[in-house]
């Protein structure tokens, strides 16, 4: 009860930020002959999935495959006054109708959201895809049930990985060093490799590092470049930690409000971009690392001189030590039985590893 006060509390205190943006409202149709109006409150600024997919499928897209009559604008959530711990929030009441919701940082209320993406669960995309397919429908009853939002769509960025001013050779060398990181799971692996996590901000991460806040940082490959971090690093990892994954949705109201053709023609097209964006993020998670390193092959960023810490068969055993020893075990105990519920009905039977109540 107390944590519902909280939020709804904390949503309202948000409102004056929210009203630049929203203040013409988020679903509007003022007759039958104008086009629906929508906004949007999408993901990361300034990074790939947002410029290249996120934001010219709502401004344009939308507005031709729909003949005009859907007219969206949109606007990443970190440059709309919106804390990402309270999207979920926000979209429940219907402040925010459509929204994109960060799991690794909403799953710090809702940890049971963040199965799919726990450090080194998915150690390439083959097993992103398969993971994200097996618990997908436990995401929709989740969203549904809790906050009264519809999933329409789950993206994902390229690998996370590690990036050091300094050299490193392998995990074993992370101990000791201030690593920026960006969940609750995050954390406790690197506390577990003897290192000293600091949860920050992906806009402040660059600052941090050149500043001497932290050593080194997660972040992914591509995103990593577009915001300098290749000028103020010198090594980086190439086991993936996580992927950045974010759900889109709509507050069930808002999508019910619709009609009936405009929910058709959202959904399938949502349905390309999603597949856009993965697709695109194979491709540029091999790019953030050749631009990064400095490779020829760098098409889609600006050049580094990054060293490329190649994994270890002495790495991947200890990455697997990590998710039973300690990955999986501290998520049961921020989550509970639920979690254990879950887990080991969509996920055990493939990866393997069973979860066990605390």
């Amino acid at each position: 009860m107390l944590r519902s006060v909280f939020r709804y509390c904390s949503a309202l205190a948000l409102l004056p930020a929210l009203l630049a943006f929203l203040a013409a409202g988020s679903v509007a149709q003022t007759t039958a002959s104008e086009p629906i109006r929508i906004k949007i409150v999408g993901g990361l600024a300034d990074v790939s999935q947002f410029v290249r997919y996120e934001e010219p499928f709502w401004r344009d897209h939308i507005r031709e495959v729909s003949g005009g009559r859907i007219v969206a604008e949109i606007a990443p959530f970190d440059r709309s006054g919106i804390r990402a711990q309270e999207m979920l929030a926000l979209m429940r009441l219907g402040v925010v109708p459509f929204g994109t919701a960060l799991l690794a940082v909403v799953s710090n209320e809702e940890p049971e959201f963040n199965a799919v993406d726990l450090p080194v669960v998915n150690p390439d995309m083959a097993a992103l895809r398969r993971t994200v397919a097996l618990y997908r429908p436990h995401l929709e009853q989740l969203l549904a049930e809790r906050y009264d939002v519809e999933l329409l769509a789950v993206y994902t960025y390229p690998a996370q990985v590690i990036f050091c001013r300094d050299r490193f050779s392998g995990l074993s060398d992370l101990a000791g060093r201030r690593i920026r990181t960006s969940s609750v799971g995050q954390s406790d692996m690197f506390a577990a490799l003897g290192a000293t996590p600091v949860v920050i901000p992906f806009a402040e991460t660059l600052a941090a590092v050149r500043s001497g806040v932290v050593e080194c940082a997660v972040t992914g490959t591509l995103s990593a470049n577009a915001i300098g971090l290749h000028e103020a690093t010198t090594y980086m990892h190439s086991m993936a930690i996580t992927w950045g994954l974010s759900m889109f949705g709509a507050n069930r109201a808002a999508w019910a409000a619709l009609p009936e053709w405009a929910r058709t023609l959202i959904r399938r097209e949502l349905a390309i971009l999603e597949r856009q964006i993965w697709d695109a993020t194979e491709v540029e998670t091999v790019d953030g690392f050749a631009c990064n390193a400095g490779l020829p092959s760098c098409a889609g960023g600006r050049r580094g001189q990054a060293t490329i810490v190649a994994g270890s068969t002495a790495d991947q055993q200890r990455r697997l030590r990590l998710l039973t020893e300690t990955i999986l075990p501290g998520w049961v105990r921020r989550c509970g039985e639920p979690c254990v519920e879950a887990w080991n009905r969509y996920l055990a039977p493939a990866l393997g590893v069973t979860a066990r109540p605390d």
